[in-house]
């Protein structure tokens, strides 16, 4: 006969007896954590309801309790039928679970606990349950930007609400609801805009060539008294190669970088003094390859020595006030040599066309060494990646310093155009 000692810590020590070849134990291995998992339905209690029929309060948290002093709680786990994931929090001793985030209504919930009792055999019981969907409250939609499609690694995806939400914890529940993942993965963060408007970007830009999803699960979700999540059209975008144009204002130069290496050099011309270029960096908004551009739209009297009014070919947006890259056949001889636009920057209409050819949507052009003012975070385009991403963070309701520096207005946008 032989006798093994199985250390459980301070609290417990078991011996396991064998006699033998033929001797028995709880496990095939004649350990008692290897045994199958017992029923664990006595050695807990449950919040929800366990008659057939009956429905929970989507509004009331869930819990799970262990039953007497021989077990304890090691996991638990509740998923919807649609694969949302309840939160929670499970105490250090395994008395007692119970869940921190919200039930969805009108859903159907299976709940996986785990347990062991003194000697550390394993016990398992699934619930399952249905929660009432309620009645007569106001739904909260969410729609993702862009549309589908492919776009350069500078583009962010953007969440717009259609109620604005001003409540820190009614944000809280409303951003864990917005998923975005990419792959390859990054890192990346909400940031709330202003009360109905939230931008998600990475550290850096995305990838080249990744995959962005965006769904939420906030579909019945509670968020406050008289407002639950509505559904939410989910949205997949890819990326292309990484573009950015460098625009130096002061050497009168664009150098173009595709996957960061250098594939063309450009002589150009950007806004001269009192119409100077924004410096920053700025995302490609979209590409027209006609427009009729007039300086009454950017606030320049007609019969000023400064008005215009022009047709312009292979435009490429960055802002929406009006500022483009474009061709600028009338400045050829400035370009390269000196800046003498009105906010735009100018180029061949060759260099113009290849330019136009090769960014698209979502792409970068940052400017520099500009005496113009810093892009707009906000209100004019996508000036998201000006901002830190130590303050970006910071703009996120869930964000553990987060402190309301993300509420900002977002001005109506304009649509002058400046050359």
């Amino acid at each position: 006969m032989s006798t093994t000692v199985i250390s459980r810590g301070a609290g417990a020590i078991l011996l396991v007896t064998a006699l033998g070849t033929s001797a028995t134990a709880c496990g095939s291995d004649g350990n008692p954590l290897a045994a199958s998992p017992y029923d664990a339905a006595d050695q807990i209690s449950f919040s929800g309801p366990t008659e057939a029929g009956k429905k929970a309060d989507p509004d009331k948290p869930l819990e799970v309790t262990a039953q007497g002093e021989d077990g304890r709680i090691t996991d638990v786990t509740a998923v919807d039928a649609t694969g949302r994931q309840v939160s929670g929090e499970l105490a250090a001793d395994g008395s007692r679970w119970h869940s921190t985030s919200p039930l969805a209504g009108g859903a159907h919930y299976t709940v996986r606990v785990s347990t062991e009792d003194e000697d550390g055999r394993p016990g398992r019981k699934v619930l399952t349950f249905d929660t009432d969907k309620p009645k007569g409250q106001q739904l909260l939609n969410v729609k993702f930007g862009p549309e589908a499609g492919t776009y350069g690694v500078g583009q962010p995806i953007t969440a717009e609400l259609s109620q604005p939400i001003k409540d820190k914890a009614q944000r809280v529940v409303v951003e864990r609801a917005l998923r975005v993942d990419s792959k390859p993965a990054v890192q990346g963060s909400w940031y709330w805009v202003n009360d109905k408007e939230l931008h998600y970007r990475p550290q850096d830009y995305w990838p080249a060539n990744a995959t962005v999803e965006a769904h939420s699960n906030l579909e019945n979700i509670k968020i406050s008294d008289k407002l639950r999540g509505g559904a939410a059209k989910p949205l997949k975008i890819t990326t292309g190669d990484r573009i950015v144009a460098v625009t130096d204002a002061a050497k009168h130069l664009m150098t173009v970088y595709k996957n960061d290496e250098k594939i063309k050099e450009i002589p150009i011309t950007t806004g001269k003094p009192g119409f100077a270029t924004r410096n920053g960096i700025k995302v490609v908004l979209a590409k027209q390859y006609y427009v009729q551009m007039k300086s009454s739209t950017v606030g320049i009297a007609a019969g000023s020595s400064d008005s215009y009014d022009l047709p312009v070919y292979y435009a490429t947006r960055v802002t929406w006030s009006g500022e483009y890259v474009h061709a600028a056949p009338w400045s050829v001889g400035s370009q390269g040599a000196a800046n003498v636009s009105h906010g735009c920057t100018g180029m061949s209409t060759p260099n113009a066309s290849w330019f136009f050819n090769t960014v698209h949507e979502g792409d970068l052009v940052q400017v520099v060494n500009s005496s113009g003012h810093n892009m707009e975070l906000f209100d004019n385009g996508f000036g998201d990646w000006n901002m830190p991403w130590q303050k970006w963070v910071q703009g996120s309701a869930i964000a553990a310093d987060a402190d309301g520096a993300g509420a900002q207005t977002n001005k109506e946008r304009l649509t002058p155009q400046s050359v």
